[in-house]
């Protein structure tokens, strides 16, 4: 699996590096600047192209009272359709979005496509796979995380001693980098913030250095193959990233979408 930047550009056939990746191993992530995919003006509630890619999601957006918050919201779901229709031959237009209880979002009608998506103030960050379920999560990478109680909060036994044993410069760093990691495992088994963070863990395995793992409180390793975790750099920010790929078939094939429009 690979992190991929893209910049912005909504030319459907500015994607090929996307689409490739996906389709060489399966998965692939995502991100952008949040700032190009903001609507040209405004919050885009008068642009006809906003409104006709939103679709439903055009009355969840109304109802949010601020106005940056519509921006934003806008342009995830741009960036989101984007990139799922890179992958798919299909239009952004053609795509519809929907949520599963907890708000995770799904394509309706496409069950062979997983996505997951996640955000800050400045950037978007999206996971597409057709092995199974992924869950994505990006922080700032200096989100200060350390002197708040977070540890306590969010930590496992295991991974306390590990922060309490390494240098204290790098501790919030790797708090963050575990915050993440947790994030987006827990968004791949759809439960987001509602599973208790402190009843699993991570950590590398001796003979995987740099590689992240699912452990138990005590740091034994759960899990088994099927699960795959990953974290990048990107720029000033932290990308984690859970795959779960159960391994009954090969990997699903990702038809094209047909345009339905007359």
């Amino acid at each position: 699996m690979r992190l991929l930047h893209h910049d912005g550009t909504r030319d459907p056939t500015c994607w090929p590096e996307t689409a490739a990746a996906l389709h060489a191993t399966g998965s692939v992530v995502v991100h952008t600047d949040v700032g190009s995919w903001l609507p040209a003006h405004g919050d885009g509630g008068d642009d006809p192209y906003v409104l006709r890619l939103l679709g439903r999601d055009r009355r969840r957006m109304e109802r949010m009272p601020h106005p940056r918050s519509r921006a934003r919201f806008a342009a995830s779901r741009l960036f989101m359709k984007h990139a799922a229709a890179a992958v798919l031959d299909a239009a952004p237009e053609d795509l519809e979005l929907a949520y599963k209880p907890g708000g995770r979002p799904y394509l309706r009608g496409i069950d062979q496509l997983d996505l997951s998506l996640s955000h800050t103030e400045e950037l978007l960050v999206i996971g597409l796979t057709r092995r199974g379920r992924i869950g994505v999560d990006v922080e700032h990478s200096d989100r200060r995380m350390l002197d708040l109680g977070t540890q306590r909060q969010a930590c496992t036994p295991h991974e306390l001693q590990h922060l309490e044993d390494i240098p204290e410069a790098t501790r919030n760093t790797a708090l963050v980098r575990m915050w993440t990691l947790k994030e987006a495992y827990s968004k791949a088994i759809g439960q987001g913030l509602r599973f208790r963070f402190t009843e699993f863990g991570f950590g590398e395995s001796p003979d995987r250095p740099g590689v992240p793992r699912l452990e138990g409180p005590d740091g034994e390793p759960v899990g088994g193959d099927e699960w795959a975790f990953h974290s990048w750099p990107a720029g000033r920010f932290t990308v984690g990233v859970a795959l779960h790929d159960p391994g009954f078939d090969a990997l699903s094939s990702v038809a094209p979408v047909r345009s339905t429009a007359r």
